[in-house]
C-alpha cells in the first residue's frame, strides 16, 4: 500500500473513480470455474492498490461480465474488500461493459473522462475507451507497474482534453 500511496502522490491530476474488472485483473481466476466454498486470493498488489485509493479519497468500482455474480460477491466478502467499492456492476452482458459503465456513471455521477479502468480483455478496453474512459489492458493482474501506467495515461489524457478546450475558446 505504501508504494501505491507514494505513486498516487506524484500525480497532479487524479481520477475521481478507478474501475476494475475482477477475473484475471484483481484476482487470478475466473469465478465461473470456482465454487462459493473455495478460498479466493487476490493478485499480490491488488489489496495495496485498493487501500491506497481509499486512503487518498479516490473511489473504486467494479465492472465484471461474470456469468456467476453470486460467486464474485461471495469472494469479495470473503476477501474483506466488498466495502471498498462505491459501485459493483457484476452481471453477464453481451456488450463490452458499456452497460456496466452506464450504471456506474449513473450511480456515481462521475464523468467518463474522470474514470480510470483496468481490464484483461482488450475488446473491453477498446469499447470503454470510446466512452472517454482512460482504459488500461492488464496482462498479469493489476500491479504497481500497470497502476503507474494507468495514472500516467490518465494524466496525459486529462492534459490533452484541457488543451483541446483551450483551443476551442
Amino acid at each position: 500500500m505504501e508504494e501505491a500511496s507514494q505513486m498516487i502522490g506524484v500525480f497532479q491530476v487524479l481520477p475521481k473513480l478507478v474501475v476494475f474488472d475482477l477475473d484475471h485483473t484483481l484476482w487470478p481466476f475466473y469465478c465461473e470455474c470456482r465454487s462459493k466454498n473455495d478460498t479466493p486470493s487476490l493478485f499480490p498488489h491488488s489489496r495495496g492498490i485498493l487501500s491506497a485509493l481509499k486512503n487518498k479519497g479516490i473511489d473504486a468500482a467494479i465492472a465484471s461480465k461474470s456469468p456467476t455474480p453470486h460467486i464474485a460477491t461471495t469472494f469479495l466478502d470473503k476477501l474483506g474488500i466488498a466495502s471498498m467499492f462505491v459501485a459493483q456492476e457484476i452481471f453477464y452482458s453481451s456488450t463490452h461493459k458499456t452497460d456496466h459503465f452506464q450504471r456506474i456513471q449513473s450511480k456515481t455521477s462521475v464523468s467518463y473522462n474522470s474514470m480510470l479502468f483496468f481490464d484483461d480483455d482488450n475488446n473491453n478496453i477498446k469499447e470503454i475507451s470510446k466512452l472517454g474512459v482512460t482504459s488500461i489492458l492488464v496482462r498479469n493482474g493489476v500491479n504497481l507497474g500497470v497502476f503507474r501506467e494507468g495514472l500516467t495515461k490518465f494524466s496525459q489524457n486529462w492534459d490533452a482534453s484541457k488543451n483541446k478546450q483551450k483551443r476551442r475558446k
